[in-house]
C-alpha cells in the first residue's frame, strides 16, 4: 500500500515535463498509477469480502505511539475504487479537455495527480495523525487546483475560501483526533473501532471536534459555502474532488468512526440535523440556479447531507444503505460533471437558458448524462435505486428520530428529482423561443471516461448483489437486528418503494412549476452563505485594522510594558495562588565581595538608564550592563559564557548605534516626567518580580543536576570543554534550530532595509559617474575618472580610507583596525579549534570575526566592509547551514542523526592529530554567525549610509547646487 501512494507522488513530480514534451496525451501516462491502485483494490476485493483486511505500519513518532500505518478493509476497498477508478478517468478525460499549449498545464497535471496519491493515503491511513497528514495535505492541493487560474479574481477567491474553512475545521479535527488518541490510549483506528473509549465529557468534546473537520470538508450546512464557489476550478476538477473524492472525506471519516462513537450523546443529533437540513437546502437551491456546473454543485451539497445523515445513524442497515450510496453518488455524479464538460466545450456556455437541442447534436453525450441523471433521481433498474430504497427502508425500522430524518429525506428526494430533470432539460432539451445551440461533435476519447461510469450505474443496479458480500462486511461493525436488511433490486411492493414514488412525483410536480417555484425561491431566499462569508471576513478585517491601530502605536516603549505587564501579571497570579517561598531557604546575598562588586555596577548602569536623556548615552549604558553580566560569569568561573556575553554585548552595542544614528539625539517623552516616574516604578517592580521568581526557582530544584553527568560524559570523550561539547553534540538540534532562527529573522529584518525607494533626480545617472556616492557631493575625494579609488593608495593604511571627507577619518582608528584586524581573525579561528578543551567554539569565534569586521567598517565605511570581504552575508549564512545540515544528517549512515566521528592520525613534524564532525559543525556554527553578523552591519550600517546619501544627493539636486 506505501508504494501504491509513493508512485502517485513519484509520478507527479515528473508530470511538468512530461505534459511539456507530449502535451496533453502524457495524462494517459499519469493515469497509470490510480489505475494500478484500482486494479490492486479489485484484486483485493475477495478476501476482505470475507473479512480479511491488509495492514502495514511503521514507527514514527514512538514514544507518542504515533505510525505511519495503512490498512485495506471493506469501507476502505470501496474509497479506494472511487479515489483510484474516478481518478484515472478524470485524468483521461484531461487528455481530452484540454488543448495543447495550455499555459500551466504541467503543474496543474501533477497537483491532480498528487491529490489522487493523498485521498488514497487518507482512506488507506489506520493512525489518526496519519490520517490528519493526508486530510491536510488534500485540503492544501485542492486549494491549488481551485486557483488554478491565478489570472481569475473569482479563482482566487474561491480557494482561499475553501482553504479557510476546510483548514479551520481540520485544525478543530486535530485537536479531536489528540484527545481521542489519549482518551484511547492509541492512535490507531483500527483498535479504537475494536476498544472505544467510555463516553466521557471529553470523548463527547473530542468527537464534536473530530466533527467540525468533517463537516467542513464535506460542505455539510452552515459550512456549506465553498464548495459551489468550487466550481470555478476547471471541470475535471469539480468532477474529481467535489463529486467522487475529497467532498467525500467527510463522509468517509463520520462512516469509519459511526461503529466506535455512533452512541456518544453529541453524535446522532449533529449529524441527522445538520445532515437532513443540507439536503433540504442544497437541492432546495439548486431549483433556480442557470448555470448547469452550479446546479450539479448544489446537487451534492443536498446529496452530501443525505449520505451523512446516513453514515451518522449508526445502526446495521443504515450503515449498509450509507456505503452503497457512497458508491453509487460518486458513479453517477461524476460522469454529469464530465458531461457538462463536455457540453461546455461543445457549446461555449454552461447557462441552461442559452442551450437548445445539444441532445439531438451531441445524442451518445445526452444518452450518458441520462443515465447518469437517472441514477442520481433513484430511478430503476439503477445503482441509486437500490441505494435509496436501502436508504428508505433502515430509516423506516428506525425509531422516532430515524422517521423524522425518513420524512425529511423523501423531501429531499423529490428535490432531487426535480433538480435533476431540470439539469437533463437544461443540457440537451430543445427550448420554445429558443435557436439550436451550434455544437462540436465529442470524440470517442472524450465521451468514453463519463460514460464508462454510466455503465457501472447501469451493471451495478441489476448486479447489486455482487457488491453484498462486500457492503455487509462493513456493516457488520454494527449490531445486527433481527431481521437485517439485503441489498437487492427488487424487494417488492412496499412503504419504501411508495415513498420513492412519493418522490418521483413530487419531483416531477416541482420539475412542471419550474417557474413558480423559482419565483418562490427568490421571495423567501435568505442571504446567501457566500455573502454571509463576505460580510464576516469584511468585518474581521475592519475589527482587525481597529485592533492593530489602537494597540500597535509604533512606541516600543508600550510594547515592552505590554509584554512586562502580562507576564508579571501571571507571575504574580500564580505566587499568590501557589505561595512557592514557604518553607524555601533564605538567599545568600553574595558568595564573593567580587561578584558583589559586579552586581552593584550592573545596578548603576542599569538605573542610570533611566535618568538620561541623550539615547547613545542609554544605549553605552546597556551595553555596560551586559558587561557587568559576563564579569558575573568570570567571578563564577564560567570564561565560555563570558566570553560569549562579551562578544554578544558588543556586536549589540555596535548596532544598536548604527541604529540610533537615524534617531533623534535625545528621548521623544523627556517632558512628561509624570509618565517617566511611571516607567520606572513599573521597570523596578518587574525587575524585582522576575528576580524573585528566578530565586524561587532555583531554589526549589529537587532534581539531581544534569551537570555532572555532562562533565562524565564529556570526559569519556576525551573532552574538556562541557559547554562546547552541549551545543555540538549533546543539544546540536536545539543548535540548528536555534541558528535557522537567528538566520531568518536577521535576513528578514535586514531585508526591510533593502526596498527602501530610491530618490533619483531623472538624469541623476548620466550626471554621476558609477561608484560615486552622495557624500561626494559633500566632503568626499573624488578621483579624477569620477569615482573612489578601490586600492589603497601607497601610504595609506586602510584599502578604502580615502574615500572618506578629511573631517570623517581618524587616522589612530584607521592605524588600529589595520593592525588588530587580522589578529582578530586569528584569534577568531583559534576560539573555533580550542573549543574542545579550551574556552571556544563556533558561535563566539563567529561573534569575534564579527567584531573584527565591525571595526574595519567603523574606521573605513561601507567600501571598506566591502574591500575587506567582498562576498555577500548570504553565501556564509548558506554554508553554515549547509556544513551544519550535512554534519546532521550523515549520522543516518550510522542509523542515528547527529552521530559524531573522529579521526586520529600522525603527522611530521607536527605530531599526533585528531578531527571529528563536531569541529565541522561548529564551522558551520561560525560562518552562520559570520554571515549573520555581516548582514547587520551592511544593512544596519552600510545600507543606512547609501540611503542617507542619497537623500542628501536628492537634496542637493532640488536646490540646484552645482
Amino acid at each position: 500500500m506505501t508504494w501504491l501512494v509513493l508512485a502517485h507522488f513519484a509520478v507527479a513530480l515528473c508530470a511538468a515535463p512530461l505534459i511539456r514534451r507530449s502535451g496533453p496525451r502524457g495524462f494517459v501516462v499519469l493515469a497509470l498509477p490510480p489505475a494500478v491502485a484500482c486494479g490492486w483494490a479489485v484484486a483485493q476485493w475477495g478476501s476482505v469480502a470475507v473479512g480479511g483486511a491488509r495492514t502495514e505500519a511503521w514507527s514514527w513518532i514512538g514514544p507518542y505511539g504515533v505510525d505511519v500505518a495503512f490498512r485495506l478493509d471493506a469501507l476502505a476497498l470501496v474509497m479506494v475504487l472511487l479515489a483510484a477508478g474516478v481518478g484515472a478517468l478524470v485524468l483521461l478525460y484531461c487528455g481530452s479537455y484540454f488543448a495543447g499549449g495550455t499555459r500551466r498545464l504541467g503543474q496543474f497535471a501533477g497537483t491532480l495527480l498528487g491529490f489522487a496519491g493523498a485521498m488514497l493515503g487518507l482512506v488507506l491511513a489506520d493512525d489518526l495523525i496519519t490520517l490528519y497528514l493526508f486530510w491536510e495535505l488534500t485540503t492544501v492541493l485542492s486549494f491549488l487546483l481551485i486557483g488554478y487560474d491565478s489570472e481569475k479574481r473569482a479563482g482566487r477567491r474561491s480557494a482561499l475560501q475553501a482553504l479557510t474553512v476546510t483548514t479551520v475545521g481540520g485544525l478543530a479535527m486535530f485537536v479531536g483526533f489528540l484527545m481521542l488518541g489519549h482518551a484511547a490510549g492509541t492512535y490507531r483506528i483500527s483498535r479504537i473501532i475494536e476498544d472505544p473509549p467510555a463516553a466521557t465529557n471529553t470523548v463527547s468534546a473530542a468527537v464534536v471536534l473530530v466533527l467540525c473537520g468533517a463537516l467542513a470538508k464535506s460542505a455539510i450546512w452552515p459550512l456549506s459555502l465553498w464548495l459551489p464557489n468550487a466550481m470555478a476550478a476547471p471541470t475535471p476538477v469539480s468532477a474529481y474532488l467535489h463529486a467522487a473524492a475529497m467532498v467525500k472525506a467527510g463522509v468517509y471519516l463520520v462512516a469509519r468512526l459511526a461503529p466506535a462513537f455512533a452512541d456518544v450523546p453529541a453524535w446522532r443529533p449533529l449529524l441527522l440535523t445538520l445532515g437532513t437540513a443540507t439536503m433540504l437546502l442544497g437541492g432546495w437551491r439548486a431549483l433556480r440556479l442557470n448555470d448547469l456546473k452550479l446546479v450539479l454543485a448544489y446537487g451534492t451539497v443536498s446529496q452530501l447531507g443525505f449520505l451523512i445523515a446516513l453514515a451518522g445513524a449508526g445502526t446495521y442497515n443504515t450503515a449498509l444503505a450509507a456505503i452503497a450510496m457512497i458508491l453509487a453518488h460518486g458513479l453517477f455524479k461524476a460522469p454529469l460533471f464530465l458531461v457538462t464538460g463536455i457540453v461546455d466545450r461543445a457549446a461555449g456556455t454552461r447557462d441552461l437558458r442559452r442551450l437548445s437541442g445539444v441532445g439531438r447534436a451531441l445524442p451518445w453525450v445526452a444518452a450518458t448524462a441520462v443515465v447518469a441523471g437517472a441514477s442520481m433521481a433513484a430511478l430503476p433498474p439503477l445503482l441509486g435505486f437500490a441505494a435509496k430504497e436501502a436508504a428508505f427502508a433502515a430509516l423506516l425500522d428506525g425509531g422516532t428520530a430515524e422517521r423524522w430524518v425518513l420524512a425529511l429525506t423523501t423531501a429531499g428526494s423529490a428535490l432531487t428529482t426535480a433538480y435533476t430533470l431540470r439539469f437533463l432539460w437544461g443540457a440537451f432539451a430543445r427550448k420554445p423561443g429558443v435557436e439550436d445551440t451550434r455544437v462540436r461533435r465529442a470524440g470517442p476519447a472524450f465521451l468514453a471516461p463519463p460514460a464508462v461510469l454510466a455503465v457501472g450505474c447501469a451493471v451495478f443496479g441489476p448486479g447489486v448483489g455482487w457488491l453484498t458480500g462486500l457492503f455487509e462486511r462493513y456493516a457488520a461493525q454494527f449490531p445486527a437486528p433481527a431481521h437485517p436488511y439485503h441489498l437487492a433490486l427488487w424487494h417488492g411492493l412496499g412503504i419504501a418503494l411508495g415513498l420513492s414514488v412519493l418522490a418521483w412525483a413530487g419531483g416531477a410536480a416541482l420539475f412542471a412549476a419550474r417557474r413558480q417555484v423559482a419565483r418562490i425561491g427568490r421571495r423567501i431566499a435568505w442571504p446567501t452563505a457566500d455573502e454571509a462569508f463576505g460580510r464576516s471576513v469584511l468585518g474581521l478585517e475592519r475589527a482587525a485594522l481597529q485592533v492593530t491601530g489602537t494597540v500597535q502605536k509604533g512606541s516600543l516603549p508600550s510594547y515592552v510594558v505590554t509584554l512586562l505587564a502580562v507576564m508579571v501579571s501571571g507571575l504574580v497570579a500564580v505566587l499568590a495562588a501557589d505561595r512557592p517561598w514557604q518553607g524555601a531557604p533564605a538567599p545568600r546575598v553574595w558568595d564573593s565581595a567580587w561578584q558583589a562588586a559586579a552586581g552593584a555596577l550592573t545596578c548603576a548602569c542599569a538605573l542610570m538608564c533611566l535618568v538620561v536623556q541623550r539615547r547613545m548615552k542609554a544605549a553605552v549604558l546597556v551595553g555596560l550592563t551586559g558587561y557587568g553580566t559576563a564579569l558575573l560569569y568570570v567571578v563564577h568561573g564560567a570564561p565560555d559564557l563570558a566570553l560569549t556575553q562579551f562578544g554578544v554585548e558588543t556586536v549589540s552595542t555596535v548596532v544598536l548605534v548604527l541604529v540610533l544614528r537615524r534617531l533623534p539625539l535625545f528621548f521623544g517623552d523627556a517632558r512628561h516626567r509624570n509618565r517617566r516616574a511611571a516607567g520606572m516604578v513599573f521597570a523596578a517592580v518587574s525587575g524585582l518580580v522576575l528576580a524573585w521568581v528566578l530565586w524561587l526557582a532555583a531554589a526549589a530544584r529537587q532534581v539531581t543536576p544534569a551537570g555532572p553527568a555532562m562533565t562524565e560524559e564529556t570526559e569519556h570523550h576525551g573532552l574538556k570543554d562541557v559547554v562546547a561539547t552541549i551545543l555540538v553534540d549533546f543539544r546540536a538540534w536545539d543548535t540548528m534550530g536555534e541558528s535557522a532562527v537567528l538566520a531568518a529573522a536577521v535576513l528578514g529584518v535586514a531585508s526591510l532595509l533593502y526596498v527602501y525607494p530610491r530618490q533619483r533626480p531623472a538624469g541623476e545617472a548620466q550626471q554621476l559617474p558609477r561608484g560615486l556616492t552622495a557624500w561626494s557631493l559633500i566632503g568626499r575625494r573624488i578621483s579624477p575618472g569620477g569615482g573612489y579609488r578601490e586600492a589603497a593608495p601607497e601610504g595609506s593604511w586602510l584599502a578604502a580610507g580615502d574615500t572618506l571627507a578629511p573631517e570623517h577619518r581618524s587616522v589612530v582608528f584607521e592605524v588600529i583596525a589595520r593592525i588588530v584586524f587580522h589578529p582578530i581573525l586569528m584569534l577568531s579561528v583559534y576560539l573555533l579549534l580550542c573549543a574542545e578543551n579550551l574556552p571556544g567554539g563556533g558561535f563566539v569565534g563567529g561573534l569575534v570575526a564579527g567584531v573584527g569586521l565591525m571595526i574595519r567598517y567603523l574606521a573605513g565605511g561601507r567600501h571598506e566592509l566591502r574591500a575587506a570581504i567582498p562576498v555577500r552575508s548570504g553565501f556564509f549564512v548558506g554554508l553554515g547551514l549547509a556544513l551544519s545540515t550535512t554534519v546532521a544528517l550523515a549520522g543516518l549512515a550510522s542509523g542515528t542523526v547527529l552521530h559524531a566521528w573522529t579521526w586520529h592520525g600522525h603527522l611530521p613534524l607536527i605530531g599526533d592529530w585528531h578531527a571529528g564532525t563536531a569541529v565541522i559543525f561548529d564551522l558551520g556554527v561560525y560562518l552562520l554567525v559570520v554571515g549573520v553578523v555581516l548582514d547587520m552591519v551592511r544593512a544596519l550600517g552600510g545600507e543606512i549610509d547609501m540611503q542617507t546619501e542619497e537623500r542628501a544627493r536628492y537634496q542637493l539636486a532640488r536646490k540646484g547646487a552645482p
